[in-house]
């Protein structure tokens, strides 16, 4: 597989973000409308719940017309729902998502997706950085300016979801579930999708709110403290958190215990390998080696990629992957979506619980432990790094920076792609050994830059 872990000035691992109004203005959506606008004639449009997100919306829209291309404007949506959008609609050539996923409540974000619903490529998003600096737009005269129409999406989508599941096994058990939205784009759908489902829903954090008033959008464990305490006082089957934009899921169990982004997706892997009989799992080289193990043993592959769910889901099509994701939430389910989707992610769990007839307790309890360690360090010279470890780790996989495989332990350094540090991932079957790890890369690291 070709490199694609490089990131251009303007886009990022996913898409453009920045502070709105700040580091991403309204004339910058502009002319990211008018690059879209530029190399298609129809395309859907639609944001999250964000204070920034109309204001960024609309200058993306005024873009896309003044090249004379149609939108779609679909309004508030999750990412995946716009995404399923575009993949189901034969007249539609692609999508922009106004959202900055899981980013801080100041941040904007612009998303371009292809006409089959996956994320632009990295060739593609420098394509589009050409474009954009080159100003070399297609203009439309007065009477070729695009139009703007309204359609509905959330049935079309919702009934997607629903297709992929087995919906009777679920809703014959009746689940308990509590729903934490985060204030973003999944309150408009998920809380529905689990009521067709059959399940008793609780709703938290339902309404959308730019301002994210209860918790920052990210739904990692320090900031889903409500999720877990109603999970526990209220006695639920499953708790479940969303980004801002609804494209990621995480989990709590009936205990009110956050449940590891990498122990869901190494369960989710298993699950796709057992029922496929085998088959290949794509995930990043940061992934925790817990999903290898699993993937292995049910007798499938393990396929690693650049971090980045976009390079995930290309590679996914490449080696007709039967399942993959990333630890932060992030599932593809590729019968459906080839692209992250937290409803589906939900509805999938739910499912393999209907099934075992087990809680997420004891179904998780079947994936090996591991502890992971992370830390940054200062890094301006990324080459000399990136050759110093070469140098100093010719074995090692250099799919994203270095990750060094040792026999029940792995770490990975790897420079960011959007910002001056290195990142150093470690992980162990003790805590001792992956605290050993990151000291390891940290001097290894400082050893290389002659600090």
């Amino acid at each position: 597989m070709a490199r694609i872990g490089a990131v251009g000035e303007l886009f990022g691992t996913d898409g453009v973000r920045g502070v709105a109004n700040e580091e991403l203005t309204p004339e910058m959506a502009l002319n990211l409308g008018r690059v879209m606008g530029s190399l298609k004639s129809k395309v859907a449009v639609a944001m999250d719940s964000r204070i920034s997100s109309s204001m960024l919306k609309s200058a993306v829209i005024a873009g896309l017309t003044s090249c004379g291309c149609d939108v779609v404007d679909l309004g508030i949506a999750p990412t995946p729902a716009l995404q399923y959008y575009v993949k189901c609609k034969d007249e539609i050539e692609g999508g922009i998502v106004v959202t900055a996923s899981h980013n801080p409540r100041e941040y904007g974000g612009i998303k371009f997706i292809q006409e089959d619903g996956r994320e632009f490529t990295r060739d593609m998003d420098a394509e589009c950085e050409r474009i954009y600096k080159s100003k070399s737009f297609r203009f439309a005269s007065w009477d070729r300016i695009g139009q703007v129409y309204q359609d509905e999406y959330k049935m079309l989508y919702i009934n997607g979801i629903l297709s992929k599941v087995d919906s009777d096994a679920i809703a014959e058990r009746r689940f308990k579930v509590v729903i934490d939205c985060g204030n973003g784009a999944g309150c408009v759908t998920s809380p529905y999708i689990l009521k067709v489902l059959g399940c008793d829903v609780i709703s938290i954090n339902a309404h959308p709110d730019g301002r994210f008033p209860q918790r920052n959008p990210e739904p990692v464990e320090e900031n889903v403290g409500l999720l877990k305490k109603v999970v526990k006082e209220v006695g639920v089957d499953l708790g479940i958190a969303h980004d801002g934009d609804a494209d990621r899921a995480t989990f709590v169990d009936e205990k009110g215990r956050f449940i590891s982004e990498d122990v869901m997706l190494a369960l989710m892997a298993k699950y796709y390998v057992e029922r496929n009989g085998g088959g290949k799992v794509v995930t990043p080289v940061s992934s925790s080696k817990c999903v290898e193990d699993v993937v292995k043993v049910a007798g499938g592959e393990i396929v690693y990629t650049p971090v980045g769910s976009p390079v995930v889901a290309e590679t996914m099509l490449k080696v007709k992957a039967v399942f993959g994701g990333e630890g932060n939430g992030g599932l593809i389910f590729p019968e459906h979506l080839l692209a992250r989707d937290g409803a589906m992610s939900f509805a999938k769990v739910l499912e393999l619980m209907a099934l075992e007839n087990k809680p997420i307790s004891e179904l998780v309890k079947e994936i090996p432990k591991y502890h992971m360690i992370k830390t940054k360090l200062p890094c301006r010279d990324k080459i000399r790094l990136l050759e110093g470890l070469k140098e100093k780790f010719p074995d090692a996989n250099f799919t994203d920076g270095a990750r060094i495989d040792y026999e029940d332990s792995w770490i990975l350094i790897r420079p960011s792609g959007t910002e001056p540090i290195v990142r150093i991932f470690a992980e162990a079957k003790s805590k001792k050994k992956a605290k050993e790890l990151v000291e390891f890369g940290i001097k290894v690291v400082k050893e290389i830059l002659g600090e």
